[in-house]
Parts: structure tokens; sequence; C-alpha cells
């Protein structure tokens, strides 16, 4: 029989529901897979929960984004948590953790820091037997998503990649795959066919405006500024389930029809964004990500402070979008666009350059493969790097006691554990050891030092039911 798994995410927005999503999608095809299941780990919490988890978020996006940002900022460095924050957290998700048992999954793929948190613990706690892959939905790594224990470790791009492998995480277990996105973003399309769906003319230039999971009022000022536009273009304004704003924008728009298709929600923005010349709203991790799976260049307003921030640093770097500060001047800026075709085309092609449009099926074949044991971080581990991370150095910069060390298995090479050179002491772990044999009466051994409890756990787990085996150590 094939392998039971279970998507976790949590209806932040929607990108990270999205992410699930075409992850099932690519799971659905996998001959090694019987059954998939996926869960908004939301909708199985009290209102109140809820409301603060999502409709708290955005109202503070809304009125005081800068908290947003201090927020984010607060919690970049990895295991930086909060007890309070965690029994909260415990608290409120009984009902997912119940529904996890009872499904009992081979394999866990979460999208969402949260059911990461969660799915850790049970594993920890030996309540679940299974692989946990994490995904990671915007371009940088925030170190609020790692956990211990973990299978798989999936980030957007390379260098957040090698920021983890600084901060002391193996190499084996972080796979740089980019954002899952919906199928279809990278394959050809009939343009004339969709253009003709949406009666638009093949002649122009198309300019998409999103209003975003958040409902963009800024969508209204936007759209006024592109009518006065010198160039010729026509635009989709997509509104989402904002019947108010759309009804406020076909009122802006008037009787320019010919310029203007005004839409509520959509489930053809694969499409839409496939025959678009430009992209205009914010960078969220999934609607960047789609983009440049389109080959769609981006002009960006309003980036949240925090992740959406550092999205948009990432795609201006790369060549592959323009960010707007001002809200008066992003007309202008189109103008600008429309009026350099040239500059338009090595936008596409830097967002083709950087795009994974099959992530998601990358996601799903490394975690249906046979996996590895879990890793397990030590707690000392856990503080060399958070201590790392807040002072902005890699760990192989730490102090020598303080230096991590990571157990592998010899025959595969693949890692088991972290922890750090004083844990390792007294198993007879000099600074140039490169292997260690453990057994039971080397960690009977442990247990009489308490800041190694944590190891000694850690070695039950990697020792399974062997009496004695050597291990890799670099």
């Amino acid at each position: 029989m094939g392998q039971r798994t279970l998507i976790l995410a949590a209806g932040v927005g929607a990108g990270h529901n999205q992410a699930g999503s075409a992850v099932e999608h690519a799971l659905a095809h996998h001959s090694d897979v019987d059954q998939v299941r996926r869960i908004d780990i939301l909708e199985t919490t009290n209102e109140a929960f809820q409301k603060l988890y999502d409709d708290g978020y955005f109202a503070l996006v809304a009125e005081a984004p800068w908290v947003v940002g201090w927020g984010y900022d607060t919690q970049d460095s990895p295991f930086k948590r909060a007890p309070l924050v965690q029994w909260w957290d415990q608290l409120n998700t009984t009902g997912v953790v119940r529904r996890i048992r009872d499904y009992d999954p081979d394999l866990v793929i979460c999208t969402h820091f949260l059911p990461a948190r969660l799915v850790a613990l049970m594993l920890a706690r030996r309540q679940l037997h299974a692989s946990l892959t994490v995904v990671t939905t915007d371009y940088d790594f925030q170190g609020l998503w790692l956990t211990s224990p973990f299978n798989h470790f999936f980030v957007a791009r390379d260098e957040a990649r090698e920021h983890m492998a600084n901060l002391g995480v193996p190499r084996d277990r972080v796979h740089a795959s980019g954002i899952p996105v919906r199928a279809g973003l990278g394959e050809p399309v009939d343009a004339a066919a969709v253009r003709r769906r949406f009666g638009l003319n093949p002649r122009l230039p198309v300019v998409l405006i999103s209003a975003g999971a958040s409902g963009g009022s800024y969508t209204l000022n936007i759209v006024r500024q592109v009518r006065r536009s010198k160039q010729r273009f026509q635009a989709v304004v997509v509104c989402g389930n904002n019947e108010a704003l759309r009804r406020d924008v076909v009122a802006a728009v008037g009787d320019d029809t010919e310029r203007f298709t005004v839409l509520g929600y959509t489930d053809e923005m694969v499409d839409l964004m496939r025959v678009a010349t430009l992209f205009v709203g914010k960078p969220g991790g999934l609607s960047s990500s789609e983009c440049m799976a389109a080959g769609l260049p981006m002009v960006i307003i309003n980036p949240i402070p925090g992740q959406e921030v550092r999205n948009a640093d990432v795609l201006v770097e790369e060549g592959a979008a323009v960010r707007c500060n001002y809200a008066t001047t992003v007309g202008y800026k189109i103008d600008l666009l429309l009026a350099d075709p040239k500059r338009i085309r090595e936008m596409a092609a830097n967002a083709r350059r950087i795009g994974r449009p099959d992530a998601g099926r990358t996601v799903a074949a490394t975690s249906v493969e046979a996996s590895p044991r879990s890793l397990w971080i030590s707690r000392e581990a856990q503080k060399a790097m958070l201590q790392a991370s807040q002072d902005g150095i890699p760990v192989a910069d730490l102090p020598g006691e303080r230096r991590l060390r990571v157990l592998t298995d010899p025959h595969s090479g693949t890692s088991l554990a972290v922890a750090t050179q004083s844990q390792l002491r007294p198993l007879g772990v000099t600074p140039w050891s490169t292997s260690v044999r453990l057994n039971r009466r080397a960690l009977r051994a442990l247990r009489w030092q308490p800041d190694n409890l944590d190891l000694v756990v850690t070695g039950r787990w990697v020792l399974g039911d062997e009496r004695s085996r050597i291990f890799g150590v670099s």
C-alpha cells in the first residue's frame, strides 16, 4: 500500500492553502501515495483563535503595519519562542491534534509554521510516527519555521538554503525547491483563446491588477491613475470576493469598458497570468512565485513590512519587478514600463529565470521517497543557532565548546542529529573526532548531566533497536 499523506496549512490569507493545494495536486499523480488529505487547521479551532490569527493579522496590516514588521523581525531568529505563546497555540489546537492522530499519517507536509510546530511536538512526544516536511512560502527563511524534529525542509531559493546551513542546519535536510504554485503556470498557453474568452485585444499589452487576499482598497487608486495613461493598454482588474470594491471599480471605470475588464473572484488567474504583460499588486509569497513561474514582471505596491518587503527586495534585485514607494506615482511607473517594451521583455526573461513552476512536484517527489530518520536538534544546539542568528554570524564562528557537530549515518551519509561540542564531550568526542559510538551504556552516562537529557532522547531515537552503533561526526 502507498503512503497516507496529510497536508496541513493555515488560512492566514490564501497563500498557505494554495501552496498546500499545489503539493496535493502533485501527490495525486504519485504512484507511491495511497491517500491524501488536506486540512486548514484554523477551521478546526474556535472562532476567537481564528479571528486572532486571520482577521487580527489583516487588521494590524491595515492599521499598524509597523507592528507586523516588528513582529516579523522579533521572530526572525530560530528557536526564539515565548513559552506563553506555545502554550496558547497548543491549548487552541487540540482539535487538529485529534484529527492528526485519528488519521495516523505516514507523511505530514506543512505549509505554515503553526502546524509544523504542532507535528514536531507530537513526534517528540511519540504521539505520532510519521515523516515531517516543512514548506516555507516566502522568498526569505524566517526562523519561526524551524523546529525539531523534521525530515525535509523546503525553501524558495539558494540563498535561504545557504543561510540555514550557516545557522547550523545540515545541508542534506534543506532543499531550494521554490514555492509550490498552481499547475500550468510554466506551460504554453493558447494566448489567442484566453484573450477571446475575456474580450481582450490581441494587439495591446495586458495590465493585470490584483486586489490580493486583503481586498486592497488601493486598487481603486491604481485604476484611476492608470486611466490617465498615455500608452495604449488594456487592464483586467481582479477584485476577489470583495463585492463592494468591485462595484467601486466599475463605477470608476465608467464607460471605459474597452480598456478595462473588471472581475470579482476568478479561478482563471493561471490563464490571465500567462497572457498578461504586467502584474500590479502586492508581493505575497504565492503571488510573486506564480508571477515568476509565468514569466510575468511585477509592479509592486504596498508590501507588508516583514516578509513582503523582503520578497520585494528579492524580485527587484533579480530584475523581475519594480517597486512603487509613492502611492501617487503608480500610474506614472506603469506608463514608463509600457513605453519601454524592451525593458518589459528583459524583466519577463528574469522572471522566467528565477521561476520554479515545478516546485510542487519537487516537494511531493522528495517527501514521498524513502525518508531518512527525523533530524533532531538538541536544546543546546538550538541555543547556539539562536545566538548565531542574533549575532549575525555563522555558527562556525562560535566559540569552540558551542561549535555544532552533526551525527551522521556512516553508510548513507544522512544527518541524524545536531549537538554542541560540549554535549558530545562525555562520549569521548574531541574537536578532531570523526566518529562516535552510541550505545546504551554511553546514553546512561549522559543521563547524569541535565543539559544532555534531550541528547539522550535523541540518541534513543537514533539508536532504535540496535545494541550499539557507530556514527560519523562532522
